[in-house]
């Protein structure tokens, strides 16, 4: 199958319009991660109404509900609604809720994986390498349109463990590249940033795989070359910051950090309205 990146990429972006609220009520909500309240997992939230809009969507931010503006599903909302249940909302349908919700977890891990991929593909440079990278993508890609039963049976997991390896490639020869092989020593590879203040560390190059970067100061930092993938972000302060080339950072991680005006990010992410001038 060939692919047409600029197309699937437009399928991983968010339509809430296209969806029935699922992300508002699939979800387990901690209101200590910037949620309304403690929200149970198939419990709507308290600000969805009856047409899957969001009572307090346009001012979120003001109310402290920064877990709801840094959520994204990479279009997982939209496809479940549309395509595995042709549009046929839970609410009018009760006896799917459960498959529903359910899918909806399967399918945005499946969209997560998707994202990955595709950076996988226009980073790599080794041909074998890339054709397993490109058959990976065929594969996710049919599962996602897979029927609800055959979509709940699929094992993630394994799926996945295929895939990280093909990513952990690309990003050591990415990495590799950013650096020069210079200052580099795995074995002794940091993960918890929480806090710490990073503006005199070389990252060009740098493995933040699962990093903890919360509240970290970054401002002014080069990322070029970096392997993002998972690190948490939430209110890392990016301003000025260098993000252009890191690789396998997402929407979510971007809307859940801080920057500013002079940050520069990667081509397929989007500035958050809300980070300073």
């Amino acid at each position: 199958m060939i692919y047409n990146k600029d197309k699937l990429n437009r399928e991983l972006i968010v339509d809430c319009k296209k969806c029935f609220g699922l992300c508002c009520v699939a979800l387990y909500f901690s209101a200590s991660e910037g949620f309304p309240t403690n929200k149970d997992a198939g419990k709507p939230c308290i600000n969805l109404k009856s047409d899957f809009t969001c009572s307090v969507h346009t001012n979120l931010r003001n109310k402290g509900l920064k877990g709801c503006t840094a959520y994204d599903c990479f279009g997982a909302g939209q496809k479940v609604a549309q395509v595995t249940f042709g549009g046929h909302d839970w609410r009018k349908a009760p006896e799917s809720t459960k498959q529903m919700f359910e899918a909806f977890l399967i399918m945005r891990q499946l969209h997560e994986i998707i994202w990955y991929l595709i950076q996988a593909v226009s980073l790599q440079k080794d041909k074998d390498i890339k054709d397993k990278v490109n058959s990976l993508l065929d594969d996710t890609e049919r599962l996602t349109l897979l029927d609800i039963d055959s979509l709940l049976a699929v094992d993630v997991e394994a799926h996945r463990t295929k895939v990280n390896i093909l990513l952990k490639d690309t990003s050591e020869m990415v990495r590799s590249k950013a650096c020069s092989g210079k200052n580099r020593n795995p074995k002794a590879r940091r993960l918890d940033y929480f806090g710490a203040d990073l503006r005199k560390i070389n990252l060009r190059g740098a493995d933040l795989r699962g990093a903890c970067l919360i509240a970290a100061n970054l401002r002014g930092v080069d990322l070029s070359g970096a392997d993002l993938i998972g690190a948490d972000l939430r209110d890392a302060d990016f301003s000025g910051a260098n993000l252009t080339n890191s690789i396998f950072l997402t929407q979510a991680q971007i809307n859940a950090a801080k920057g500013d005006s002079d940050t520069k990010l990667p081509v397929i992410l989007v500035r958050p309205t809300y980070w300073t001038k």
